[in-house]
């Protein structure tokens, strides 16, 4: 069996969605497309500024567009691995957005969305609040410090809404709490073992084993 084609790895912040997908690519010889975290509106978003969230949310939807729709996925003829879905562009806006700045995003989104591929097999990393909180602080973005709890939670559920619902494409749910790709090897190669059965529908991925973080 060989692996899916087009992989997609999704899930809230600092939850590990780039290393993984750097991992994955590496072990795949695969072509990685990283999101592009270089907004110049995200720092006034993260202090409330007005209209930052709009300015943040539309700077990301055409880059993101402007990235999958240059990589000409369909037509690779290497596998193509990403730390991102184009979906996670909605979700974030349906949380940061008012309704009329909804309404003008939502009429570019729609036609954007129909120009890109699926993803063959979406992998969904999952994290409690608490933990991401602490990749947080160990990440030491400044930026990201200014991520309140509240908004935390509320990103959590929506990806919790989000994927429990997520027909698009075959789904790989990884709960990331006792694990990690990148300092246990062995964690990585049992993913990397599981990537070559095929994935129908959605399914969990649970190692036997893992030991838990340490605070």
């Amino acid at each position: 069996m060989t692996p899916p084609h087009y992989i997609a790895i999704e899930g809230p912040v600092r939850v590990g969605k780039s290393s993984l997908a750097r991992l994955v690519a590496e072990r795949l010889h695969a072509r990685p497309l990283h999101d592009n975290e270089n907004n110049p509106f995200l720092k006034g978003f993260y202090a409330g500024q007005p209209g930052a969230a709009f300015r943040a949310q539309m700077f990301f939807l055409i880059e993101r567009y402007r990235q999958l729709k240059n990589a000409s996925i369909a037509t690779s003829r290497s596998p193509v691995v990403a730390d991102y879905i184009f979906e996670k562009d909605k979700l974030f806006a349906y949380i940061n957005l008012g309704d009329e700045e909804l309404g003008v995003y939502d009429s570019f989104y729609d036609l954007l969305k129909e120009q890109l591929p699926v993803p063959d097999l979406v992998i969904y990393l999952q994290a409690t609040p608490e933990v991401l909180r602490r990749r947080i602080a160990r990440k030491d973005i400044r930026a990201e410090a200014n991520i309140s709890d509240d908004y935390l939670r509320e990103v959590v559920r929506a990806y919790e809404h989000f994927f429990s619902h997520y027909k698009a494409s075959d789904l790989l749910v990884i709960n990331t709490t006792e694990l990690d790709f990148v300092e246990r090897s062995r964690d990585l190669e049992e993913l990397l073992r599981g990537l070559i059965q095929p994935v129908k529908g959605t399914q969990f991925f649970l190692p036997l084993g893992s030991p838990k973080e340490s605070e």
